[in-house]
């Protein structure tokens, strides 16, 4: 974790005569915007992968139709049909998957008072008035909702329900295009559990409204700025 606290006191530096005080928060902005750079081939990837999966939806129309009483048949045919197309029902999620590590490193770097023996001093850097080591419960405390490091909040609330209310939209209108064809009774899912994911997925957005408000600051600027860049990016990939 060391090496990572010395990139991030690292870009700060790089970037302190642009923001001054709040150089360490625009670090971890860039630091960010860096991670959903080199992940972005695979979010091509994934974005051609579900375009891919809704052409083949006819073909598996036909398929439960031609199964409709064999569900375990079905679900083998739509599985081969997958592989033979290479297409993967779940691959919309690697991308995610591989951002989980930088941001629990960014979670911890900001949760720990001490980094190799030494005293932690990132959570010396602010993003106006609020510590990036902070949590809502202590700009809460500090100063109320209004307080300077509640009006932080505030706008990071007020950006997450914008790009939320965006990507919920699109969401819903990309599974109405892409919804298959009703199964038979009893001729079951294309994948286990996968029609539950269907139906949350459109909410996952409103989710990180939560997660901005219980991690520390430095963690929810990371959450902030990649939620923004996935609606960004879904929105050139997916026109």
């Amino acid at each position: 974790m060391s090496v990572f606290a010395h990139l991030v006191e690292r870009l700060a530096e790089l970037l302190q005569p642009l923001f001054h005080a709040s150089a360490a928060a625009a670090a971890i902005v860039l630091f960010t915007m860096l991670v959903r750079l080199l992940v972005h081939p695979l979010s091509r990837a994934a974005a051609r992968g579900q375009k891919a999966k809704a052409a083949l939806q006819p073909r598996i129309a036909e398929l439960r139709t031609q199964h409709a009483k064999d569900p375990q048949k079905l679900q083998k045919a739509i599985m081969e049909l997958h592989a033979e197309e290479k297409v993967s029902p779940l691959s919309g999620c690697l991308p995610s998957l591989l951002q989980a590590p930088a941001f629990f490193l960014m979670y911890h770097l900001f949760s720990s008072t001490s980094i190799g023996g030494e005293a932690n001093g990132l959570l010396g850097h602010q993003l106006f008035a609020a510590p990036l080591g902070d949590r809502w419960a202590d700009a809460l405390a500090a100063g109320g909702p209004l307080g300077g490091a509640g009006l932080v909040y505030l706008a990071l609330f007020a950006l997450v329900a914008v790009v939320a209310t965006v990507n919920f939209r699109r969401t819903r209108r990309m599974t109405a295009e892409n919804a298959p064809v009703p199964a038979a009774a009893g001729t079951g899912e294309q994948v286990p559990g996968i029609g539950a994911v269907t139906k949350v997925m459109p909410f996952m957005s409103f989710f990180t409204l939560v997660t901005v408000a219980v991690v520390p600051l430095a963690a929810a600027l990371y959450v902030v700025t990649s939620t923004a860049w996935s609606a960004v990016e879904r929105a050139v990939l997916y026109r």
